[in-house]
């Protein structure tokens, strides 16, 4: 069994949902408290072990690049100020010489074709994949829990979390088979099942442990839903040759790319940090006034 060592952060997207905040500046760089969206699913790759992350950038998204490399002005700044904690966040956050690589999606061919892009950085290996809009918050990140469940089963993963049965037709659901274990055999997986008709409640979170063979797949994947190459087309394919296990997210899964998402994104990592947990909640009280 190969160790997972890469990340596949899919970049490309507009943020339509966002304008015009998101008119030059990515999505990707909105803010959740004081650090970006991306940065918040960067760090939960890296507390789970991954070493090489890899971006699917498109126009405009430089920004992110920039990020994640060093800013030598900056530092010299803090060190002239003697902002020491400052400068310590800065090296402690920026990826190593060599841990990132870009590649560009040129078309808005949808998942499946951004993942593809990434498949000569990614090579002959099992990789992770995190959707950056989907923020985790729990006591273990939730790629380590996924990691933790593929060094036992091998194969594919797909992390899921519980949503109510009347909005299960607004997600990708997985059929387990009724069971109640935090790894558990995928039976099917259905893409917005229609109301009623759902299988459970587990819904898929934006993260996934894929073997290589899904690129093959996505080479040939002809275009589905919304005219794009869609993962979740090839996913089923290679679920006829290779098993895919469902991992149950131990915490709270937050959709940062609706507006209503982000807001409690904001509010739910603001609370989690002990620094400016109580004056935020008297902050809120007075609001709620």
């Amino acid at each position: 069994m190969k160790k997972v060592r890469k990340a596949v952060f899919p970049v490309a997207g507009l943020g339509t949902r966002f304008l015009p905040a998101t008119k030059a500046m990515p999505k990707e760089m909105l803010t959740v408290v004081d650090r970006p969206v991306i940065q918040h699913v960067v760090d939960e790759a890296r507390e789970a072990g991954i070493e090489h992350f890899i971006f699917v950038t498109g126009r405009n998204k430089h920004i992110i690049e920039d990020h994640f490399d060093r800013q030598y002005e900056l530092e010299a700044t803090l060190r002239g100020r003697n902002k020491w904690t400052e400068l310590a966040q800065l090296e402690e956050d920026t990826p190593k010489a060599g841990a990132t690589s870009f590649t560009r999606q040129q078309e808005p061919l949808g998942l499946g074709h951004a993942v593809w892009c990434a498949r000569d950085i990614v090579g002959d290996e099992p990789f992770a994949l995190l959707l950056p809009d989907m923020l985790h918050l729990g006591a273990v990140p939730c790629l380590r829990q996924m990691i933790d469940g593929y060094e036992k089963t091998g194969g594919n993963m797909i992390g899921v979390y519980s949503v109510r049965d009347d909005e299960t037709h607004q997600y990708g659901i997985v059929d387990v088979g009724g069971s109640s274990e935090k790894v558990a055999k995928i039976n099917a997986m259905v893409e917005k099942p229609a109301k009623g008709t759902a299988p459970s409640n587990l819904a898929i979170s934006g993260r996934y442990i894929l073997q290589p063979g899904i690129f093959d797949l996505l080479e040939k994947q002809a275009k589905g839903a919304g005219g794009e190459i869609q993962l979740t087309d090839s996913m089923l394919t290679l679920a006829k040759s290779e098993p895919f296990h469902a991992v149950h997210f131990d915490g709270k899964v937050y959709d940062t790319g609706s507006k209503l998402g982000f807001l409690s994104a904001n509010v739910a990592y603001a609370l989690a940090r002990e620094e400016i947990a109580p004056d935020f909640r008297q902050a809120i009280a007075e609001i709620l006034k």
